[in-house]
């Protein structure tokens, strides 16, 4: 047995146990010193990791270690700084395995795809804030709108959606729930006021709720049906938490999804092609409908050789 699964093995029988541990445990978990007639163990031979009030095995720490690895890849940088102390102690079990860092990383892929490849500036200063339960200025250029606003938010949550970052907030400009995305903060100013807290039951009723990232309370559901050989993979898919999905008579599989604001759902039945047939709502249709036209039209033999 490996020194550090014996430490590891004998915390866990004394901390389990509430009589005295037989000799033969001792024996097989620590070294004998003749000359003393006493048990030891030497912390740098055994190597042993502990971080303040917590214990792990090795598994527990390649897990924990290849996790740290993979933060890295999903967004470069992202902690590293915070779990440096640390990560130079983890990388100590692979190595005493014969197993590189390297080799880990390469074991595992990460393919971000569609992510927005932006330096998050200032994320650091949203999440220590978001910590300190803090208000905080930002000025924030939307894509949608493509201008540029002075907000004063009380921030509530970090959500990591589809390879970005996004601030869930209350704006006091607006009165309202909000959410920022993290690479479109200009600038960021720490506030000495309290941030405003928001009850979870209104965070998830406001954010979990809905379709994506667009939030608010679902108003209709979307009735899909997908073909019988997509139904194979959509089957398995979740679109929304509160979704449900059935397999229909001829093998196609239905699909019901609540949803506020259309404009993610859309995106994403557009990306099954023919494989998907929108049931209901009509004005849901009506708009599969017009983007299915609009780029029909985009392939069409111009006039005037235009």
């Amino acid at each position: 047995m490996h020194n550090f699964q014996r430490i590891y093995q004998l915390h866990h029988i004394l901390a389990a146990r509430n009589q005295p541990v037989s000799h033969k445990n001792i024996e097989q978990l620590l070294e004998y010193d003749r000359e003393h007639n006493d048990y030891y163990y030497d912390a740098k031979e055994s190597g042993v990791f502990e971080l303040p009030g917590i214990w792990f095995d090795a598994h527990e720490l390649y897990a924990l270690l290849t996790a740290q690895q993979l933060l890295e890849q999903i967004q470069p940088g992202l902690l590293g700084a915070q779990l440096r102390p640390i990560k130079s102690q983890l990388e100590k079990i692979p190595a005493s395995r014969n197993l590189n860092n390297q080799e880990i990383t390469d074991l595992v892929r990460i393919l971000s795809m569609m992510c927005r490849n932006k330096t998050i500036r200032h994320f650091q200063q949203v999440a220590s804030t978001l910590l300190q339960r803090q208000q905080l200025d930002i000025t924030y250029h939307s894509r949608s709108h493509d201008q540029q606003t002075e907000r004063t938010v009380s921030p509530q949550r970090l959500t990591h959606y589809r390879d970005n970052w996004y601030l869930d907030a209350w704006c006091h400009k607006r009165n309202a729930l909000r959410s920022f995305a993290v690479e479109r903060i200009v600038s960021s100013v720490l506030l000495d006021h309290a941030a405003l807290e928001i009850p979870e039951t209104e965070l998830n009723e406001h954010f979990a709720t809905s379709y994506g990232i667009f939030a608010g309370k679902e108003n209709q559901t979307a009735v899909l049906h997908f073909t019988a050989e997509r139904a194979r993979w959509v089957a398995d898919e979740q679109w929304h938490p509160q979704q449900q999905g059935k397999f229909l008579p001829d093998d196609r599989y239905e699909l019901c999804i609540p949803y506020a604001n259309e404009t993610e759902l859309v995106m994403d039945i557009l990306r099954h092609g023919v494989a998907i047939g929108v049931i209901a709502p009509e004005t849901l249709r009506h708009t599969i409908m017009e983007n299915l036209r609009e780029a029909q039209e985009k392939y069409l033999p111009q006039k005037n050789g235009k």
